[in-house]
């Protein structure tokens, strides 16, 4: 049974129209004013809200917004009771949240078609709510179980990684991993599937689960380039999946200190080292090649680059640089170098001191895309 709240000051509307509502199946509450008439709707949560425009204490239109201010009457139909014919004063119901109007003197057949067709609109909210939530909260499982797959932080002398990942909406096309190939190579990635959330989210895991369990065909782990191209043989785009990534791969050899490393469309990893304080130095590695996806003929190159001692090196995603400053630019990626190579890695968290900054400059409380770093500390 569906509940109304009437809210008017005039006693002789309130009956007219409980009568004939009450008379229908329907459950009624009355209100004399707008403020009585806003605590009943807060507590009674009714479906539908019928409500004077003119009214001492709080008017109709006042009422209205308090209404769709509150999250719990977010489904409740409003109808406003007015004699109030101009376009003007329509204008301003709607813009109050008015859902429907009815003019006075009240015509009962149109009241209770108006009624009706009110109601089936409250009912579709509700169902899509319902929806909604239910979805919400499937996401934020597999939003739950995209971070438990993740590798923890890594603390393994000689080598230390850290790592942050910042999705922009619940799921994200960004993913990572590091894992030992034998005793002493390490391989470690860091991949950005195009767009973003659930269809992002899906190649990103399927890669994880393919490196992890090393079911890529005659590929040879150890060497980046033949991972790149194993993996563009399996994810070619096709018109049912639109969806191509880059990736950063590398491989390090414990005892030989040196990184094999190739990469598909991919923002550089940056090594910083340094002998002293004031001699830091800056290198960007990167290697030619298309993201893996988009041509099946793509070929993919190897570099080796020689690991200096208690040196860093970052791996991270373009969304961590590519965001709106507050006064319109591009933050970049020489402001992002320039802030990691003045990062202080012997002081605590420098992880989340570069995050600190990046909400500092960011013109959005919120991130366009997906951001992940992995900070590899070779000791």
């Amino acid at each position: 049974m569906a509940q109304i709240l009437i809210i008017d000051d005039d006693p002789a509307i309130q009956l007219l129209l409980k009568r004939a509502l009450v008379k229908k199946g329907y459950k009624v509450s009355v209100a004399s004013d707008g403020e009585d008439g806003l605590a009943k709707a807060r507590s009674l949560c009714p479906a539908m809200i019928i409500c004077d425009w003119v009214m001492p204490r709080m008017n109709g239109i006042d009422v209205c917004r308090q209404v769709k201010a509150t999250p719990e009457l977010s489904t409740t139909f409003f109808i406003l009771l007015t004699s109030m014919g101009s376009v003007d004063s329509r204008v301003q119901g709607l813009d109050a949240g008015a859902d429907d109007f009815v003019c006075k003197p009240v015509e009962m057949f149109e009241l209770e078609a108006r009624v009706r067709s009110g109601l089936r609109q409250h009912q579709l909210s509700r169902d899509l709510q319902t929806q909604k939530q239910k979805l919400e909260a499937e996401l934020a499982e597999a939003a739950d179980y995209v971070r438990s797959i993740l590798p923890e932080p890594l603390l393994a002398p000689p080598i230390a990684i850290d790592v942050r990942f910042i999705p922009s909406s619940q799921l994200g096309g960004d993913s990572f991993d590091y894992f030992w190939l034998d005793d002493c190579h390490l391989a470690m990635y860091l991949l950005d599937v195009s767009g973003h959330g659930l269809r992002a989210a899906l190649p990103s895991l399927s890669v994880i689960n393919l490196l992890r369990s090393k079911q890529l065909i005659q590929v040879n782990y150890h060497q980046p380039s033949d991972v790149l191209r194993g993996l563009n043989d399996a994810f070619q785009m096709t018109p049912r999946n639109d969806k191509y990534f880059t990736i950063w791969y590398g491989v390090y050899d414990c005892k030989q200190h040196q990184l094999v490393y190739a990469s598909a469309g991919h923002p550089p990893a940056i090594s910083i080292s340094s002998s002293n304080s004031s001699d830091i130095k800056v290198e960007a590695l990167k290697t030619s090649g298309f993201p893996v996806g988009m041509f099946p003929e793509a070929e993919y190159v190897d570099e080796v680059f020689p690991v200096n001692p208690h040196s860093l090196l970052y791996i991270f995603s373009d969304g961590i640089y590519e965001f709106h400053q507050s006064d319109g630019t591009i933050w970049g990626l020489d402001n992002f170098i320039e802030f990691l190579k003045n990062n202080d890695p012997m002081l605590n968290d420098p992880l989340d001191r570069l995050l600190e900054r990046i909400k500092q400059v960011n013109l959005h409380d919120f991130f366009d895309d997906d951001l992940s770093i992995m900070q590899i500390t070779f000791d």
